[in-house]
């Protein structure tokens, strides 16, 4: 079946009912309620020693990856990083935070962001052990924070962390939606080059401590090519800036995955870092430039298809030529329709093997017409009360979720072969109420 081959490696359709790691999605929803998130720590395992032994082979020189929290980030999921010896990418105090609370050492935080503010900086300054620079005004402000004069942005921890600068190439690489880019010359994130070369000479002379460059293009792509020209830029820059023998290099990330059957295989992992790797390799050579560490950030491809959503349908309704599967989630929990337009398949939870008589769109019941899910998908008949599962659902979904219409954001699960727990617990309403003052407004009426 095509459409399984999306799922996490460890599903399988058992008793005629969708089973990941063993476990029985329908009994999973039944005890925990939907919609209902579950990761298979197989499949993590497996990317993660993916990317590992992909490095190992084609890279030389010291290499590391790097998780990014934005995709799903917990304190589990930082802990599961950490067995794996990943650095975690955090993008401002409350992921910092996430990762400080799971035990992540400093020198495995690193810190991203456009904009970052006071609270961010500090919280980076504290507990970070890298922080990428994304405007030469950042630096300013973090070159403030490294000097006797500090008073509202005190460092409370003496260690001072690396500084890499990020670099604008100039170049996307191909995504499937524009705001999915993030290299092109009129894009919010970086330095241009003369803002690179000013922000090293400024940490050259108040002695910060540069040691890398950094630079990022897009996220869910599949070709690396388009790498290549940026990777050459910002290896002249190196030598120009004139690293010492030990220098860091991140030519981003964001390897894509498949998220319906018509895209499938998932793009090679191994195609990916050796692109990478052999690039970054000629390139010194020829200019003359130690190896430096490489760290690649995989984004989804890390996680990704290790989640599952699972929604109860609840009414469908008949349009026309349309057929509406209505569910208890959607754009609160996966808002990636409505940013993107981004494509999904799905199985039914039971009997996922039966024949597919017709096409039916899957939406949620938000007060949106954006809240939809999947258009026009081939499934068997599907009754009111059925259970769905809609894989590659384990990044940007629970970290963008919101609580629009007073949603609650649902639980997640971990699932091994033999025992699993919850990694989230499902929000509830008093925890929308805590949010609230005290004294509200009426009291004082």
């Amino acid at each position: 079946m095509k459409r399984l081959d999306l799922f996490p490696i460890s599903t399988r359709i058992e008793n005629d009912r969708l089973t990941v790691a063993g476990h029985d999605l329908a009994s999973l929803a039944d005890r925990y309620g939907t919609p209902l998130y579950v990761y298979d720590s197989a499949t993590l395992d497996f990317l993660a020693q993916t990317y590992a032994g992909a490095l190992s082979s084609f890279y030389p020189g010291a290499s590391s990856v790097t998780y990014a929290g934005k995709a799903f980030l917990c304190k589990a999921i930082a802990q599961w990083t950490q067995r794996h010896g990943f650095t975690v990418d955090c993008a401002g105090a409350g992921e910092i935070g996430i990762a400080v609370a799971a035990g992540v050492k400093r020198e495995k935080i690193l810190v991203h962001g456009v904009n970052k503010s006071d609270a961010d900086l500090k919280a980076a300054a504290q507990h970070a052990g890298t922080i990428v620079i994304d405007n030469p005004s950042e630096l300013r402000r973090n070159s403030a924070l490294s000097t006797p004069r500090r008073t509202s942005l005190q460092v409370l921890n003496p260690d001072s962390p690396n500084f890499w600068l990020r670099l604008l190439p100039g170049v996307s690489v191909a995504t499937h939606h524009k705001h999915t880019q993030t290299g092109h010359h009129d894009s919010k994130f970086g330095m241009t080059r003369e803002e690179l070369l000013e922000s090293a000479a400024l940490c050259k002379e108040k002695n910060l401590p540069l040691r890398g460059i950094h630079f990022h293009q897009g996220s869910n792509f599949r070709d690396p090519e388009p790498l290549i020209p940026a990777i050459e830029s910002a290896l002249d820059l190196a030598k120009e800036i004139g690293f010492d023998d030990e220098w860091h290099f991140c030519p981003g990330g964001g390897w894509g995955v498949a998220y319906h059957e018509d895209e499938l295989p998932h793009p090679p992992i191994e195609s990916y870092v050796r692109g990478i790797a052999e690039a970054v390799v000629e390139g010194c050579k020829i200019r003359g430039l130690n190896l430096p560490r490489l760290h690649l950030e995989p984004g989804r491809s890390l996680i990704a298809r290790a989640g599952i959503a699972i929604y109860r349908v609840g009414t469908i309704k008949k349009r026309g030529d349309k057929t509406w599967i209505l569910t208890d989630g959607g754009m609160a929990d996966n808002p990636r329709y409505a940013l993107y337009g981004a494509r999904y398949s799905c199985l039914t939870v039971s009997s996922p093997g039966g024949e597919r008589s017709g096409k039916v769109s899957i939406a949620g019941p938000y007060c949106e017409s954006g809240d939809i899910l999947i258009e026009d998908l081939p499934m068997p008949e599907i009754k009111e009360g059925d259970l769905i599962a809609i894989p590659v659902s384990g990044a940007y979904h629970l970290s963008m979720a919101s609580n629009y219409n007073g949603a609650r954001k649902p639980a997640a699960l971990w699932l091994e072969k033999g025992g699993g727990q919850v990694i989230q617990r499902r929000e509830r309403a008093e925890d929308l109420l805590d949010r609230d003052a005290a004294s509200p407004l009426l009291d004082h009426l």
